[in-house]
């Protein structure tokens, strides 16, 4: 997709989604670090449905680092892949506590280096947390934009080198929401919303749909 096609997608996304935010619920970085493990292959509305109880149980990185892991398996079993995410989770506050005085650091380097946290979850804490600029590629992410034809790979990591590349950087961190909301609303996996979508005229899959 050229520039000037993609400048017109964001503009229409943007005035879709006017509003677009994490839909996570944090009250500080590490709360949204927690909470963005936990939502792999899980919804936002379980995850935070899990995390409000669990704040208030642990509201420290120092509390989960002394958890219990087969405590918190309970705590987190209302969302996938519980059991790792706990382990993680724990293994990840010790690390805090230990280096960094319980902060959560602000890089790329840093953050990919704490269990269960890859460059997608970093990505979010980073832009959400932070405000820096960063193109977190969820599965949403990678497949709107793949549609689309901003990017054109099949895999996270050069998506989000590509999302870079032709996304102006002040916007980065909005498109980000924006395609997670389209692929939520409208550019669904199997069955893409097409004929109510903003940008319909604009989309490589929809264009090739119509040539076949």
């Amino acid at each position: 997709m050229k520039q000037p096609e993609i400048l017109q997608v964001l503009e229409r996304l943007e005035a879709e989604y006017p509003n677009a935010k994490t839909e996570l619920e944090f009250n500080d970085s590490f709360q949204l670090l927690v909470a963005t493990i936990l939502s792999a292959q899980s919804t936002d509305v379980q995850v935070n449905k899990t995390t409000r109880v669990l704040f208030a149980k642990y509201p420290e990185p120092s509390d989960f680092a002394r958890a219990d892991l087969k405590v918190l398996e309970n705590d987190t079993k209302g969302v996938g892949l519980f059991r790792n995410k706990s382990k993680n989770i724990i293994e990840t506050s010790k690390i805090l506590m230990e280096r960094y005085d319980g902060k959560v650091p602000d890089t790329m380097e840093e953050l990919i280096q704490l269990p269960g946290v890859g460059r997608k979850t970093a990505n979010v804490v980073l832009s959400n947390a932070f405000n820096i600029p960063a193109i977190a590629v969820d599965t949403h992410v990678f497949r709107v934009s793949n549609r689309l034809g901003i990017a054109n790979s099949k895999s996270p990591e050069v998506t989000e080198l590509e999302l870079q590349k032709n996304i102006p950087m002040n916007k980065w961190s909005l498109a980000h929401h924006w395609l997670i909301l389209h692929g939520r609303r409208v550019c669904h996996a199997r069955k893409p919303g097409c004929t109510s979508c903003v940008i319909e005229d604009l989309c490589r899959y929809r264009k090739a749909q119509k040539v076949e």
